[in-house]
């Protein structure tokens, strides 16, 4: 495999090889003393293969004297141990050098100019070369697609942790809106604020609001009359809310069940504030026979939040409660 530059890295097929270079490991820096020698005739060659992959002559100028002094006093391995490790003791000032020499030898195939005797041995010595840069990517690679791995999962579950903190901060600040409704002695008052509350509650339930919670301002004794519009697993519910000190007789359920039954494939839903008498629940239990109806305590909901219980879950009891046992007041 012949290795190429990409960006300045040394890229072995797909993959960019980095951390072998920034200090060349013991196994690889045998391996080059041992083959540069044998991919250059003479010394000066040497110094030349050093000089062309960018090597500094302030790294070399000692070498040449000594070689210009006395030939015989250093050999082609001595002058190449003695700059690889000098450029590996230099560390990151030098790692664009120790590419390049890397990249020189492994892209090396003019063998003819070896020696004939060198050769074989050069041509197995690079492609050793070749095959521990693979290596070294492969292990390279693994480890960075481990340490990717690793950010992502620690990403995803900050994300994660994030969004739920977001959600008990938005849950907390519901349920304290919720408490405060029961404070309020202004019924006006209370009735916008129970706009409020039941919308922000449906949505952090993951229930679909179709249309928002709002007041019904037609006469003084309906201010309290709040009226939305849900989805609960596909079907539509129209929803009421009563705030009253009495409970809910016959009379106030009716208003809603003619709004229910005058409409299409709708289903209905009841909140009560001071729960329901037997005769309302009675009337609504025969109601079951065409239409399905949820009758629920306003303060179901609220323990529902406060004990962090599934909303949703409750509701779907409720409905399950009303269409196959015909209960349509299923109490938590």
């Amino acid at each position: 495999m012949v290795c190429v530059l990409v960006d300045g890295e040394i890229n072995t097929g797909a993959h960019v090889l980095v951390n072998i270079i920034f200090h060349y490991p013991p196994e690889l820096m045998s391996l080059l003393i041992d083959t540069i020698p044998l991919l250059n005739r003479s010394k000066k060659d040497v110094l030349l293969f050093f000089y062309g992959a960018g090597v500094s002559e302030s790294l070399l100028t000692d070498i040449r004297q000594q070689l210009k002094l006395d030939p015989n006093s250093i050999n082609k391995f001595e002058i190449t141990r003695k700059v690889l490790t000098r450029l590996n003791e230099k560390g990151e000032a030098t790692l664009r050098e120790r590419r390049e020499i890397l990249k020189r030898v492994i892209e090396f195939e003019s063998f003819s100019t070896c020696w004939d005797n060198d050769r074989l041995k050069a041509k197995g010595l690079v492609a050793e070369i070749r095959d521990t840069v693979n290596v070294k990517d492969s292990f390279t690679r693994m480890k960075l697609e481990r340490d990717m791995e690793k950010k992502k999962y620690m990403a995803e579950s900050q994300q994660k942790a994030e969004a739920q903190r977001m959600e008990r901060e938005k849950l907390k600040r519901i349920k304290d809106d919720f408490a405060a409704l029961f404070l309020e002695k202004d019924p006006h008052k209370r009735g916008k604020k129970s706009e409020a509350v039941l919308n922000a509650l449906f949505e952090a339930q993951g229930i679909l609001v179709r249309e928002a919670f709002t007041i019904k301002l037609d006469s003084i004794g309906v201010v309290e009359q709040i009226d939305g519009v849900i989805q609960l697993d596909g079907e539509i519910y129209l929803v009421e809310m009563k705030w009253y000190q009495n409970k809910l007789g016959p009379a106030e359920v009716g208003q809603h069940l003619v709004r229910v039954f005058n409409r299409g494939d709708v289903r209905g839903m009841i909140i009560s504030s001071a729960g329901f008498t037997s005769a309302a629940v009675q009337q609504c239990k025969e109601a079951l026979v065409q239409k399905t109806i949820v009758l629920c305590d306003l303060e179901e909901y609220f323990f529902a939040l406060e004990q962090e219980k599934d909303l949703l879950g409750m509701l779907r009891e409720k409905v399950k409660s009303a269409m196959i046992d015909k209960n349509p007041y299923l109490r938590f």
